[in-house]
């Protein structure tokens, strides 16, 4: 979230800035009604302290007279500052649903563009790769070597449904347990946060309102994260960190569950678009500098761009144009896999940061080496997503004679080399 005092200073940029993320908000009327706000809050405060006097004022009056006048006066002022609290209400609801839509500011690297489609590519790593014998993709290949079952999935969860079987278990969870070793080793704290969470979270995070149709919600009014950044944002909530712990690092671990409800007809066949899936996330919060910003977020994409080449599965990363960027981002870049069944590159991991953007929304401080409080700055990004990452991997180490190649990193965790 924008502080309203630098949206009114800055109209002019947070416009372009909306312009650029293809954000309908109507910032105009935002500052007719922060207009609106500040004088009624202005009204209540100078009779509020009015109300502070004349209350000091009653006990000293002696005259019963003067007494009595003070009292009536009390219960005028009161009378009033219902009243304004009453009017107050709507103008700050209105106030509030506005200021939730106003975007962050993208930064100059940033691409214009209006979708996916227009992102810059900005990196290749590894061939593509080709093959000498009629490959299978990733369905086909699975089902042959008993590692999925999409049928019974159906029949259990529905559309988009998939059981997990054998060695495609396995393989998730070699993939687990390699993550957790090669992002430990660059100081993440490992952590399995809640996967039910408070409204109020995902409102800190930006995914509300905009993706409120991708969420699950229970009766309760809770709601299924899509992302363990979610909750892990959530953890410093409220608090003042002590500088000295920046950067503070950690790799989240949860299942994950999404509608794809802007998704329907897309993706239908096999793992790539599924309801729910787990996913390793780094999170990072660090002080507040752009450059300190920069530094952790090209940091946090590179972590995940190793892993993959440890892997040596091919991959592009591209810079996200602003109609491709979330409400809260001011940069991302997303790392896309070689899916050789599809001819095209698939997004594996998404890296951003936001500035102070999210923190004010968790209220999240700490203490400068002047000793004033300020926002710290977040990021995240996708350390490892299953079983997505299993589309690419068996379709890329597929032999010739139906068995699928287990890369050499993997090995110890798996168990053996080949799959069938």
């Amino acid at each position: 979230m924008l502080d309203i005092k630098f949206i009114r200073e800055n109209l002019d940029l947070v416009k372009l800035a909306a312009q650029k993320k293809k954000s309908s908000v109507d910032l105009d009327r935002l500052v007719l009604v922060d207009d609106s706000r500040r004088e009624i809050m202005q009204r209540l405060e100078e009779k509020r302290a009015k109300q502070n006097r004349v209350s000091d004022g009653i006990p000293a009056a002696t005259d019963p007279a003067a007494r009595q006048q003070l009292i009536a006066e009390m219960q005028v002022l009161k009378t009033d500052v219902q009243k304004d609290e009453e009017s107050l209400k709507p103008i700050l609801e209105e106030w509030q649903a506005l200021m939730l839509q106003v975007p962050n500011i993208p930064d100059m690297s940033v691409p214009d563009g209006n979708s996916d489609a227009d992102n810059e590519e900005v990196k290749t790593w590894g061939e593509q790769t080709k093959f000498n014998f009629e490959a299978k993709d990733h369905v086909e290949l699975m089902v042959k070597h008993g590692m999925v079952d999409f049928e019974r999935g159906a029949k259990v969860h529905g559309f988009r449904g998939y059981y997990l079987l054998g060695d495609g278990a396995r393989l998730s969870w070699a993939i687990w347990n390699y993550a957790n070793a090669f992002f430990g080793q660059k100081g993440f704290v490992p952590v399995i946060p809640p996967a039910i969470v408070r409204k109020a979270n995902l409102y800190g995070t930006g995914h509300l309102p905009n993706d409120a149709d991708d969420v699950y919600r229970t009766q309760d009014e809770d709601y299924l994260i899509g992302t363990a950044e979610v909750s892990v944002m959530g953890y410093y909530a409220d608090e003042i960190i002590d500088k000295v712990q920046f950067p503070i690092k950690f790799l989240g671990f949860s299942p994950c569950y999404r509608r794809e409800a802007g998704s329907h007809g897309k993706d239908t066949r096999g793992l790539i678009r599924v309801h729910e899936f787990y996913k390793l996330e780094q999170v990072l919060l660090c002080e507040a500098s752009h450059q300190e910003s920069v530094h952790w977020h090209e940091w946090l994409n590179r972590n995940t761009e190793e892993f993959i080449e440890s892997l040596g599965i091919p991959y592009r990363t591209v810079l996200n144009c602003g109609g491709d960027l979330g409400q809260g981002q001011v940069k991302k870049y997303d790392v896309e896999l070689w899916v050789p069944g599809e001819s095209t590159y698939r997004e594996i991991s998404s890296a951003s940061y936001f500035h102070d953007f999210q923190t004010r929304r968790f209220n999240i401080r700490y203490r400068d080496k002047e000793g004033k409080i300020r926002y710290a700055h977040s990021l995240n990004c996708t350390a490892i997503p299953t079983p997505r990452i299993l589309v690419s991997l068996v379709e890329n180490f597929q032999q010739a004679d139906g068995t699928i190649k287990i890369p050499e990193v993997l090995r110890q965790y798996f168990g053996k080399e080949q799959i069938g």
